[in-house]
């Protein structure tokens, strides 16, 4: 039997803004879980890429790198934020700008750097019962996770979610911009050749549109208690 068979594993997805990341952190401290961000992986991938001068279009060598990836980890700040390293290096503000989620769609789109980061990913199960978030995690990653939840909302409320995080204000220029970027992704990642943005046939779908964060996690919570 698989260890996605047969260990806890929550897999939410879905497109950008609609909470997944959110959501995901929240549950994993709340049950005291392995937290995992497939995203964060790909956005530190093309911040090393950018870094070490390679080209985000040169497969072999981004596959070169990934066995980098190894030393990849989440902690929990004191503020109680989730913070990325790359062995002692403190890569989370790096990878969480608007640039670096171009970094990570440009990279993601490699077949074989999506295989190469697959070992990667799965292996954080043995860690002990696992929250991972991502665009594949219930169709790719874990196909075979115990939950699964696919996570969407309106455009217009997953532009303000970005500007939020991103602190910027919410003008209407500001808003269009952040639509288009967003729409500009979900074209890509519905329709790369490898591994697109679907949900699960097995997944459960929320709407977080007109839901707090808090009442996400509650739903989500409760129907993994029910296991």
């Amino acid at each position: 039997m698989k260890r996605e068979e047969s260990d806890p594993v929550v897999a939410i997805d879905g497109p950008a803004g609609s909470g997944k990341s959110t959501t995901a952190r929240a549950l994993a401290r709340c049950l005291g879980w392995t937290y995992l961000d497939t995203g964060a992986i790909y956005r530190t991938l093309g911040w090393l890429a950018v870094q070490e001068g390679v080209s985000l279009d040169d497969e072999d060598v981004l596959v070169a790198l990934c066995p980098r990836l190894d030393a990849l980890s989440f902690r929990w700040g004191e503020d109680g934020l989730l913070l990325v390293f790359l062995g002692d290096v403190d890569v989370t503000q790096a990878i969480r700008g608007e640039e670096a989620g171009r970094w990570a769609s440009d990279v993601s789109r490699h077949p074989r750097v999506r295989k190469a980061l697959l070992d990667l990913q799965r292996s954080f199960v043995r860690r002990g019962p696992l929250v991972i978030e991502g665009r594949d995690t219930g169709t790719v990653v874990f196909p075979k996770a115990r939950w699964k939840f696919h996570l969407t909302a309106s455009l217009e409320e997953r532009a303000r979610r970005r500007l939020r995080e991103m602190g910027l204000e919410e003008t209407p220029e500001n808003l269009e911009k952040v639509k288009g970027a967003i729409r500009e992704r979900d074209l890509q990642d519905a329709t790369r050749p490898v591994a697109p943005l679907r949900r699960a046939e097995d997944a459960v779908e929320v709407d977080t549109t007109d839901l707090s964060p808090e009442e996400v996690v509650n739903l989500i919570k409760r129907l993994v208690k029910e296991g």
